[in-house]
């Protein structure tokens, strides 16, 4: 196990080639996702029928470029700075807040323009959490372990940022913030009878706020039988059902989709998981979920190998990355499958949007930096 690990995981500069491969094909198959999913609408609303496909060309090198700046960080100036990034995240969730700067699409403020690029808050204020959170877990797992204090001071923090992103309204992100936050609490070893009363709290609360927001409600109840509704608050959902089943086994093929011709309002965004299986069919589906799988894998083994190294600021920071990716697969892939109810959340590195493909490329910097400072601790034995 350790030579096949030596040969396949690392080159010559530490570099994990698995990490590397799969972030490469999942960013390949978004774009060509994207490209063929908004073709028909870009040219309808801009007339060129590449815009999107040119625009997320663009985020795609921002984000490359990102990415490398990032590895060149190391991971202590991290650990360090990990509260600075988390008040940058506070500053901007509160500045999409103020009149005139924040944008507002569809009733929702979650954007502020910066120029051709929109900047969402909700997505640094996730790779700040992972940040902060596995500095505090590293310098407090003692009292994380033992006391109430130790657990419920991180989850105020959390709770403010929940709080902040509600006001925008962006209940998916809230979902995704709380979900990482208790994942990483569950894995630095909190008693189980703690851990089980907080997330039941937490529960309780987001049944509230779905009930307390009609169009919430709508959505809830409109998911569980989506064709009581079809050309209303489950249209959406039923046009991508729609887009499941015209897609089959082996698909109709790379831009063959009917639903992205109107049927499926923009498809090139929160529903391309819906055209890609359309068009790629049950293999395709099963292809990039693989893919998924592999890279989240990957990072919870790498955290595994952090901790038995004794670098557990590093390790949390995988299993962060980990279970945020995580959440937004299960969330994202559920809700174009009718599992879940209709929710805007991107799939990472697969849907429309620079905000989120530029954190995402991001944290994977810090995460291949993360493998190389495991590799020079302890020369390269790893657990098997």
């Amino acid at each position: 196990m350790n030579t096949l690990v030596n040969r396949s995981s690392v080159t010559s500069q530490n570099l994990d080639l698995w990490l590397v491969i799969v972030v490469a094909i999942l960013c390949s198959i978004g774009f060509l996702a994207i490209a063929s999913a908004s073709i028909d609408y870009a040219e309808s609303r801009y007339g060129w029928r590449w815009y999107h496909a040119s625009k997320h060309a663009v985020y795609l090198v921002i984000a490359i470029v990102g990415a490398c700046v990032a590895y060149r960080v190391p991971a202590r100036v991290w650990n360090l700075s990990s509260w600075v990034w988390l008040l940058l995240a506070v500053a901007l969730l509160l500045l999409v807040l103020v009149p005139g700067v924040g944008r507002e699409v569809n009733g929702a403020q979650r954007w502020i323009p910066l120029g051709p690029i929109n900047l969402q808050p909700s997505e640094t204020a996730k790779a700040a959490l992972i940040l902060f959170l596995a500095s505090y877990l590293q310098r407090r797992q003692d009292e994380i372990r033992e006391s109430w204090m130790g657990f419920l001071k991180p989850l105020f923090i959390v709770g403010g940022l929940s709080i902040l992103l509600l006001f925008e309204p962006d209940f998916g992100a809230t979902v995704i913030v709380c979900g990482t936050a208790l994942g990483m609490l569950f894995l630095a070893g909190v008693r189980l009878s703690q851990f089980f009363v907080v997330a039941t709290g937490l529960v309780g609360i987001a049944i509230v706020m779905v009930i307390a927001a009609p169009y919430r409600l709508k959505r809830f109840l409109s998911y569980q039988d989506p064709w009581a509704d079809p050309f209303d608050s489950s249209f959406q959902l039923t046009q991508s059902l729609i887009a499941f089943g015209r897609g089959d086994v082996t698909g109709a093929g790379l831009g063959q989709s009917v639903q992205k011709l109107f049927y499926l309002p923009e498809a090139h965004t929160d529903f391309v998981f819906s055209i890609w299986a359309e068009e790629t069919g049950l293999i395709g589906s099963l292809l990039l979920l693989a893919l998924f799988v592999l890279l989240i894998g990957r990072l919870l083994w790498w955290s595994r190998v952090a901790l038995a190294r004794s670098l557990t600021f590093e390790s949390h920071v995988f299993a962060g990355i980990a279970f945020m990716l995580s959440g937004q697969v299960f969330v994202s892939m559920g809700m174009s499958m009718g599992l879940l109810p209709t929710k805007g959340l991107t799939l990472p590195m697969i849907s429309f949007g620079g905000s989120s493909l530029i954190v995402t490329l991001a944290l994977m910097g810090i995460a291949l930096r993360l493998t190389k400072d495991c590799e020079e601790v302890s020369g390269r034995r790893v657990p098997s």
